[in-house]
């Protein structure tokens, strides 16, 4: 979560109490940060609160119930291989991915008092995505616990993934591939022709002309056609139709392409009806003093067809009821179903009911925020604890990442063996 303040109910709700749940499953290992970069992507111009905020939220984590003992919790810039994984990536991402994701055009039209217009703020689908599967582990699914509003998010993440595979860890043998037969590979070629043609990238061989005799532009096009169609199929999609490459080509596990793991999330609406957000000021935080509660509660919006309170009303539309159903028991639900249709209790009865079970139910949290708050050098500890168990994790990644990409042990051992037999 990008650190903007302390953490209302909606959070809880819809991530937290899913991530306490997947903590205590022993089949997952669950990492969770503060994405202090991320928030520089539109707040750049006052960064002042970044630092506090961070403490907040990583107390707020705390509070809900997620445990460092059964999960990392860390900050996402002290593990700078985020950064580096992020710019890689960014290397190989068409501009047009990133402009035609909704929430970023929805972003530039409705938020006018920042000036989103930064590279920052258009590629950080890229340090998601690098956020991510920088925490990839062979034979290992990596999963996203999500919403039904972020699976497109992921879905981006996969294709950058793919189309970073694509470039660095497909390894092409170009000796081999040249030696082969015509025949054997024009099948091949043939499905791939017209995307060749259409890019202009290589003249198309005549089947008379072996490879071994064609230009070296025509091999080097070649395989930057064969990345192209195996990056928009998949490897393992190729490979199923085209078995005669694996002659040739070999691919590297380098990351994992994220899955998602739908996770239901209840209706929350916030105190005014709309989507519950802090920037609304429409939402109850997790800390919430139980006079606030009640003061906010006092004015939430209902059902627009109870005027008066005679009028008879439908709980199935109002926020307040919606409430109802996450913070009171089935006996209040029934109470407060049955007076709101046959007006037989007003909104303001109904609303200081569900207050009542709001408070108790947020009361244990607010308890353990309360100790942490007491003891910020603990929550500091935590936070930098996590976050050199991640960074182990990240290094490793980035072994793995750099080599690919630029081959420095290989070409260092060449080096070396190079010395040895001129006996250097």
């Amino acid at each position: 979560m990008r650190p903007t303040g302390r953490l209302h109910i909606g959070h809880y709700l819809g991530a937290l109490q899913n991530w306490v749940r997947l903590q205590n499953d022993p089949e997952y290992d669950c990492f969770y940060f503060i994405a202090d970069w991320h928030a520089l992507t539109s707040d750049y111009a006052d960064t002042s609160g970044v630092a506090q905020n961070t403490i907040e939220i990583v107390t707020d984590y705390l509070a809900a119930g997620l445990d460092p003992a059964r999960s990392v919790i860390f900050q996402q810039s002290l593990v700078p291989e985020h950064a580096e994984l992020h710019l890689l990536l960014s290397m190989v991402t068409p501009l047009s991915w990133l402009e035609r994701i909704p929430t970023y055009k929805e972003a530039l039209e409705n938020i006018t008092n920042k000036d989103l217009h930064t590279y920052g703020f258009l590629g950080y689908p890229c340090l998601q995505t690098a956020d991510i599967v920088l925490y990839s582990q062979e034979n290992l699914q990596l999963f996203v616990p999500v919403g039904e509003d972020q699976v497109s998010h992921v879905e981006l993440s996969r294709e950058i993934v793919r189309r970073f595979s694509s470039h660095m860890a497909l390894v092409i043998d170009m000796d081999r591939l040249i030696e082969m037969p015509n025949q054997e590979f024009s099948p091949l070629l043939n499905q791939i022709a017209e995307s060749a043609r259409s890019r202009n990238w290589m003249p198309i061989l005549e089947e008379k002309t072996p490879f071994s005799k064609a230009e070296p532009r025509v091999r080097h096009n070649l395989s930057l056609i064969l990345r192209h169609a195996i990056a928009e199929s998949g490897f393992e999609n190729f490979i199923a139709k085209h078995p005669t490459i694996t002659s040739f080509v070999n691919f590297r596990w380098l990351l994992h392409e994220p899955s998602v793991m739908l996770t239901k999330t209840p209706r929350i609406p916030g105190l005014d009806g709309r989507k519950m957000s802090k920037s609304y000021g429409n939402a109850i935080t997790l800390s919430e003093a139980d006079a606030d509660i009640r003061a906010k509660t006092k004015v939430m919006v209902t059902d627009p067809a109870r005027k008066r309170r005679t009028d008879p009303g439908n709980p199935d539309v109002c926020p307040v009821y919606d409430w109802h159903k996450l913070f009171s028991p089935q006996e209040t639900l029934e109470w407060a179903a049955q007076g709101c249709r046959t007006a037989g209790i007003g909104c303001i009865e109904c609303k200081a009911k569900m207050a009542d079970h709001l408070i108790d139910w947020i009361a244990p949290i607010r308890e353990r925020r309360l100790d942490y708050e007491k003891h910020p050098a603990r929550v500091l500890e935590i936070i930098d604890a996590g976050s050199k168990v991640a960074r182990v994790h990240a290094q490793a990644t980035m072994v793995r990442v750099r080599e690919a990409v630029f081959g420095w042990e290989k070409k260092r051992k060449e080096i070396s063996g190079d010395a040895v037999a001129n006996g250097d």
